[in-house]
């Protein structure tokens, strides 16, 4: 593809820079992809934006290959079912917006995402937060909510599954390429969720790997891509929380399952829900009731 192309230039800017990188996005976003690549060849971009250029010389070989052969598809801003009205707040609140999201599956990112809700939760739940994780998302799911979350092992794999039962769609937001399964446990689950009218989501280049740093940051996809944000079960260090965080910064409202006082595995939505930080639900109904999705 000539650079002429701006699908081209998000690529090669979605290769050059790890996520997030804002000083780049406010950069593309001013100039546009096709004239802020070769401002950054010619190294007239601003410091910040080149600060975060940490490999100049991208290989786009693999990822030009999985475009071709349809395997994944690159959405970017110049598209139609580019998320505009989840992801536009997340430049404004100091979040990071994508540069680009790589999908696989069929259907529409925009359509999925526009009657979304995040289910998520510790890797290490109980048998309460695996019931009330699966019983939520089915229940939404079978009215039609998409079911958002991160496919790790625990709450979220809980979630993908009872949404698949209860024959609705939902989307993996993943922290690493399209084209690589984490946790390896969930292939099947990952090949349902496509197989039934779902999707798995990425800003991350073909072949990336799933680090601490891109488990972290993909918390902040998680809120933005969804109407609202529920968490079941959480320690006090759990990543949840930090979905839970963003949520809240980007304006929208976060969900509590209460659960027992003496249980680690609810004491950070314990403490959400204390300091006002989180609403307390005990069923699906509640977040229809809030968020007006049916």
């Amino acid at each position: 593809m000539p650079l002429t192309d701006p699908q081209h230039a998000r690529l090669l800017l979605l290769y050059a820079a790890e996520p997030p990188a804002p000083a780049l996005h406010d950069f593309v976003a001013a100039h546009g992809p096709i004239d802020a690549v070769e401002r950054i060849r010619a190294g007239t971009a601003p410091p910040a934006a080149l600060a975060e250029i940490t490999r100049p010389d991208p290989q786009l070989d693999d990822a030009l290959r999985a475009i071709d052969a349809e395997t994944a598809m690159l959405v970017t801003p110049e598209d139609d079912d580019w998320p505009l009205g989840r992801l536009a707040g997340m430049a404004g609140h100091g979040l990071g917006t994508p540069l680009a999201l790589w999908t696989r599956g069929s259907a529409s990112l925009t359509e999925l995402t526009g009657t979304a809700v995040t289910v998520t939760g510790t890797r290490f739940t109980t048998g309460y937060g695996d019931t009330i994780a699966a019983d939520l998302a089915y229940d939404l799911a079978q009215t039609g909510v998409t079911i958002l979350t991160g496919g790790a092992l625990g709450i979220d794999g809980a979630a993908h599954r009872a949404a698949l039962a209860g024959e609705g769609r939902t989307v993996v937001v993943l922290p690493c390429g399209i084209d690589q399964t984490y946790p390896p446990q969930h292939t099947r689950l990952f090949a349902q969720v496509v197989e039934h009218g779902g999707l798995l989501v990425s800003e991350y280049p073909i072949g990336a790997l799933a680090v601490q740093s891109r488990l972290a940051t993909r918390c902040r996809l998680l809120a933005a891509l969804s109407a609202a944000t529920v968490i079941v079960e959480a320690g006090q260090r759990s990543s949840a929380l930090a979905t839970a965080k963003a949520a809240r910064t980007l304006g929208r409202r976060v969900y509590g399952v209460p659960g027992p006082i003496t249980a680690g595995t609810s004491a950070g939505v314990i403490e959400l829900l204390r300091t006002g930080q989180a609403t307390v639900i005990s069923s699906a109904e509640h977040i229809h009731y809030q968020e007006g999705l049916r």
